[in-house]
């Protein structure tokens, strides 16, 4: 029989031995049950421990998959959308457990079923349906019963996305009296001319390629089900006809970019398929990025991305030509060109430098690199504590707090690169934070400046997930739709701006014949929607 010892915080440690199962002995806790109130079923505890036991072993998986993520060596960690697949996985597999559980326990003792009223948003339409009794005579004395209040249940439902044909019709007039008169509307503009699709399903395939990460042969698949046969090249055609149209709103994006006074920059790679040698090179996405939210500036945050075929120094300059300001960077050879030249302010990335010092305490004990770690983790305790406060708070509290660790962190390193072997990873790691040294301590003195490179690295990383899904760009040009259509999609989304809303209304305006010298009512950020419902 199971030993029940009642302890605080209404928790129950239970040691139990299912005989029958041969199961081995287990420790578990269960919170937020009283010994009070447990039913007396034997076979309702079970149910109840089986139960618990399925929601532990969840939250031990969760907790493997988030030291690993948090701990793990970087070939370890999870990206956190397989982090979240994994968790959603084992979620499904906790609810149908409950479900089962629910449907044999005694009605008595079933959880209150949570109520979701009012939570989903106001502007869905309401469709009711009323649960009447047929019969509203009194089951006792067959008297008529009155009407004394409702239960009402809100669900969630769905309508499958549709296609629907939009006709056009232009009637011809003619006149009586003129021969040869003939006068119709015009025909409004599109971006396929005479082509199938409007805007916005251009739109849409756009949408679903480069912010869900749905390759176009995997959207011609989902329009087959509904019975629409377009081909994949079908599709890629209308996205390089939309993204032609889109290039001058790209363009106005970086040059607003370009004129800002601190800038975030990164690169990733990007396969390119090259026929000539029937494989794939390897070209490079550089993102430049402006996110002034954390020191309350007003500028909308925003992102371009600019496709090269190769990583040479000369890229950066090029892409960066007029940009004046702070130019916040992890340690490639590129950036520092800059630097040297007096073209830019170089701030360089503690997420660079501490990643040295991690690696190395995480294969083992190493005081050093875990010192350095617990100084490091000081800096971003302040980092935390004056987020989103004005530029001149900010520097005046890293002076107050952050330089003194910085003032005792760099002599540390100093002594101890002397102590340990010069061919060491320690002494790697050391020697790279003090050789930066300069530009890892800029952000102390502008409160405009972030301590570390992060804003421009998750901008990156939407880029690495379509990467992965689609494997390749079809080629140099096929990047560069790539770059242009990914940048108006990311900054409106940095912006809380829904991109299918957005593309369709640009598409629509340029189709329509948006003069070319009012480009700045198209960025994303200027985009107005219509209120919900209308």
């Amino acid at each position: 029989m199971p030993t029940i010892r009642r302890h605080r915080w209404r928790v129950l440690k239970i040691d139990c031995t299912d005989s029958c199962a041969q199961a081995p002995r287990f420790h578990m806790a269960i919170m937020a049950l009283d010994a009070d109130t447990l039913p007396d079923d034997p076979a309702t505890l079970r149910a109840l421990l089986r139960a618990a036991h399925d929601e532990i072993e969840r939250l031990r998986g969760f907790i493997a998959a988030l030291n690993r993520n948090r701990f793990g060596t970087r070939s370890e960690r999870l990206d956190p959308d397989q982090l979240n697949l994994g968790l959603e996985d084992a979620e499904q597999e906790l609810a149908a457990s409950a479900e089962a559980v629910e449907r044999r326990i005694a009605p008595a003792v079933r959880r209150a079923s949570k109520r979701n009223l009012g939570n989903l948003p106001a502007h869905l339409p309401r469709i009711e349906r009323v649960i009447d009794l047929d019969d509203k005579a009194c089951p006792c004395c067959k008297g008529e019963l009155h009407r004394i209040g409702e239960d009402v249940a809100e669900r969630l439902d769905v309508v499958p996305a549709q296609f629907r044909v939009l006709v056009t019709r232009r009637p011809k007039y003619a006149c009586r009296a003129c021969e040869g008169t003939v006068v119709q509307a015009p025909a409004p503009g599109h971006v396929v001319e005479g082509g199938l699709p409007t805007e916005a399903l251009v739109a849409q395939v756009i949408t679903s390629k480069y912010a869900d990460h749905c390759p176009l042969y995997r959207q011609a698949g989902i329009y087959a089900r509904q019975g629409i046969d377009l081909d994949r090249a079908t599709l890629a055609d209308w996205v390089g006809r939309a993204a032609w149209y889109l290039i001058p709103v790209y363009d106005r994006l970086r040059a607003e970019l370009m004129a800002s006074p601190k800038l975030f920059a990164d690169e990733t790679t990007a396969p390119v398929l090259d026929p000539g040698r029937g494989r794939t090179k390897t070209g490079q996405f550089w993102a430049y990025a402006c996110d002034d939210r954390p020191w309350g500036g007003t500028a909308p945050p925003a992102v371009a991305y600019v496709y090269a075929p190769d990583r040479s120094k000369a890229r950066p300059r090029a892409h960066l030509a007029g940009f004046r300001g702070v130019l916040q960077v992890d340690a490639y050879a590129g950036y520092k060109a800059l630097g040297k030249a007096g073209e830019v302010t170089l701030a360089l990335c503690w997420v660079h430098a501490r990643r040295r010092f991690y690696e190395i305490a995480a294969a083992g004990p190493a005081p050093i690199a875990e010192e350095a770690l617990r100084r490091i983790a000081a800096l971003y305790e302040v980092e935390a504590d004056i987020r989103g406060h004005p530029p001149e708070m900010r520097a005046a509290a890293r002076n107050e707090r952050s330089k003194p660790i910085l003032d005792a962190f760099e002599p540390w390193l100093r002594v101890n690169l002397e102590r340990v072997s010069g061919k060491s990873p320690t002494a790697e790691a050391i020697r790279y934070a003090l050789s930066h040294w300069p530009g890892l301590t800029r952000f102390v003195g502008d409160g405009r400046i972030e301590i570390d490179n992060n804003a421009v690295e998750r901008a990156i990383r939407p880029q690495a997930l379509t990467r992965k899904n689609a494997l390749f760009a079809g080629s140099d040009g096929g990047a560069q739709h790539w770059a242009c259509l990914a940048s108006l999609i990311e900054t409106a989304k940095l912006n809380g701006v829904d991109p299918l809303a957005y593309l369709t209304v640009t598409l629509e305006a340029l189709a329509a014949g948006h003069p070319i010298n009012r480009i700045a009512e198209l960025l994303p950020w200027a985009y107005n929607p219509a209120p919900k419902g209308d």
